[in-house]
């Protein structure tokens, strides 16, 4: 089914059967050519080739404003994308095409803002402060450095126990959101930093009261609101006045490796995230970085 054709025919409902106001339809309208010329561009003129893969890829790019059009706000992005989604449910609904594939796409949230990102220098300085004299400090080294080696939410993290990085050679099993299970790699720093908090500090603070694999000063698993603690007293050991949580070292740990040239689909994997527009936030974030490049080093900047 031709989208223009169809985005006609939906425009002509929505006047005489719906009976909208001019001025909703004129923004239905707006939203709606700019959808179809998205998809001309894309060489998808026939609604039939769409995917949810490729709207996911439309919303993304409102985001980010390619073809030299300025980028959308969240709010703005998810009202096109809800006219996106009544176009495709039109036409399923006319018998047009077989299938919604845009009823599964998230919109982004409303106000989406990612917390602070930390630099490579800023996360070093975060790991260097914890004290590795002490158990409590080795506990701590070796929970930053999983957070950030691996980029797994808190509670994931958290959720480990001791056999799930017995052996692992360098991979982790990481549970994350609808008890879906991801592989993720643990790098060399995580994996001594683990190996001596499991030497030399585990023993310490176990009673035998938990299989967790962190565990706080009376031998039970860490909680969320301690692993809070132990980044913020880091932060602040390490002078660092950005407002870090546990979720700022899974977001610097997405941002480095897109600036380092990695794939945005390979960081989707890694984080766990059900769909890709969710991870194309952080190429907002390297693509303001580029553009301080460019524009403190480009002699016509």
């Amino acid at each position: 089914m031709d989208a223009a054709a169809l985005a006609a025919k939906w425009h002509d409902h929505l006047v005489v059967e719906r009976g909208l106001s001019d001025n909703t339809v004129s923004n239905y309208d707006r939203d709606l050519n700019r959808y179809v010329t998205w998809l001309e561009a894309a060489g998808l003129a026939d609604l039939n080739q769409v995917t949810t893969q490729h709207l996911e890829a439309y919303v993304a790019d409102l985001r980010r404003g390619v073809g030299g059009a300025a980028p959308l706000a969240a709010s703005s992005a998810a009202r096109a994308l809800v006219v996106a989604r009544g176009l495709h449910k039109f036409g399923v609904a006319e018998g047009v095409l077989p299938a919604d594939v845009a009823a599964e796409v998230s919109p982004p949230s409303s106000g989406e803002k990612l917390p602070d990102t930390l630099s490579i220098t800023e996360v070093a300085a975060l790991l260097d402060a914890c004290s590795e004299d002490s158990p409590v400090g080795l506990r701590d080294k070796a929970l930053l450095e999983t957070l950030y080696a691996t980029g797994a939410r808190v509670s994931e993290v958290l959720a480990l126990v001791v056999d799930d990085v017995a052996g692992n050679e360098g991979i982790l099993a990481v549970t994350g959101k609808g008890n879906k299970q991801r592989l993720v790699p643990l790098g060399s720093h995580a994996h001594k930093a683990i190996d001596a908090y499991l030497v030399r500090s585990r023993p310490v603070l176990s009673r035998g009261k938990s299989h967790a694999l962190f565990l706080n000063a009376r031998g039970g698993a860490l909680s969320r609101q301690s692993a809070w603690t132990v980044i913020k007293q880091a932060a602040e050991r390490a002078g660092l006045e950005k407002d870090i949580s546990p979720h700022t070292l899974r977001h610097s740990f997405a941002t480095h490796l897109l600036e380092g040239g990695a794939d945005v689909r390979t960081v989707q994997e890694l984080l766990g995230h059900a769909s890709v527009t969710t991870t194309q936030i952080y190429t907002h974030v390297t693509a303001d970085s580029l553009r301080e490049v460019w524009a403190s080093a480009h002699p016509r900047a």
